[in-house]
């Protein structure tokens, strides 16, 4: 089937969910999206999407996508009363999880998808909604060889790199994996930047330098505003991020990987909720580094390239 013939679910229209939908509507495709709360889902209406008011009106769609926010969110738009595969004479060839959920979780919608004779694949992204407008998102994805291919190419409508990590649940402890890499950079980021002000060096300079250098990545110039003007509107919270510490630690347990630096960061992201950062964005680590350093950093009210402006 060519993949303009292809008839495209999406379920959930959070802030991520509209920005990637909105790529593969913009792209041509023929997409039907809906959303708990329906007026959030009109506004890719309003670009061209089909809309329909549950995840039962999508069982006819040849490939679903799905970004939720949690596990039983997940399990309720596909194996629920009004689920995507509740539908008794129609169920999607395949469904796509986008979502950041446990493995366990994972297993269990496999299970019932495959019952329905439904592939899935588990497909959670790194970036956050700027990231995927300038289409730079990335994704892991594990499932079958087969179903990953016939996606392949809506995978990459909607970033700029989508890698196969295997069978099974194995790409969602890719994301764990990578958001414990997240958690360290920004540490270590923080520790040195606060070293640099210390020495009488402005934060912009530091951070410019080090972007310039080798050791700047697309990740370290992203967060170069909210360290150069301290804000901390949230793209991702230490309560998340302690999550993610949480699970990766209990997985290197139980195969026998030792640990010493992560388990130093999750104590460190702790110490930070524990001083009351639940809902800023995870660069408030800064915060927490200029404290112990007993510095008082203040915004420096500057214009900072995050290296996504403009890239599309």
């Amino acid at each position: 089937m060519s993949e303009h013939n292809i008839r495209i679910g999406w379920i959930g229209c959070g802030r991520m969910g509209t920005a990637m939908a909105k790529r593969l509507v913009v792209a041509g495709n023929d997409v039907t999206v809906t959303n708990r709360t329906r007026a959030k889902a009109e506004v890719l209406g309003e670009l061209g999407a089909t809309v329909v008011d549950s995840p039962h009106d999508l069982a006819d769609c040849d490939i679903v996508f799905i970004m939720v926010s949690a596990n039983a969110d997940l399990i309720e738009v596909t194996s629920g009363p009004d689920g995507v595969l509740s539908n008794p004479d129609h169920a999607p060839r395949i469904v796509v999880d986008c979502s950041t959920v446990s493995s366990d979780t994972s297993a269990s919608v496999r299970e019932a998808c495959t019952a329905r004779g439904t592939k899935f694949l588990a497909a959670p992204v790194s970036g956050n909604p700027k990231v995927v407008a300038s289409g730079q998102l990335t994704l892991a994805v594990s499932g079958t060889s087969d179903a990953f291919e016939e996606v392949r190419p809506f995978f990459n409508q909607l970033g700029k790199g989508v890698t196969y990590v295997g069978e099974g649940e194995v790409a969602r402890l890719v994301k764990i994996c990578h958001n414990m890499m997240l958690g360290i950079v920004t540490q270590a980021m923080a520790e040195i930047t606060v070293l640099a002000e210390r020495g009488g060096i402005k934060r912009s300079a530091w951070l410019e330098f080090l972007n310039n250098s080798v050791m700047g990545s697309t990740f370290t110039r992203y967060k170069s505003p909210a360290f150069v003007n301290l804000d901390f509107k949230p793209t991702f919270t230490p309560t998340l991020l302690r999550k993610d510490f949480d699970l990766g630690m209990s997985a290197a347990y139980k195969l026998d990987v030792p640990m010493p630096v992560s388990a130093l960061c999750t104590e460190i992201v702790k110490s930070a909720i524990g001083a009351g950062y639940l809902d800023e964005d995870f660069a408030v680590l800064l915060l927490e580094a200029a404290r112990g350093a007993g510095l008082k950093l203040e915004s420096e009210n500057i214009d900072v390239d995050d290296g996504l402006s403009g890239v599309q």
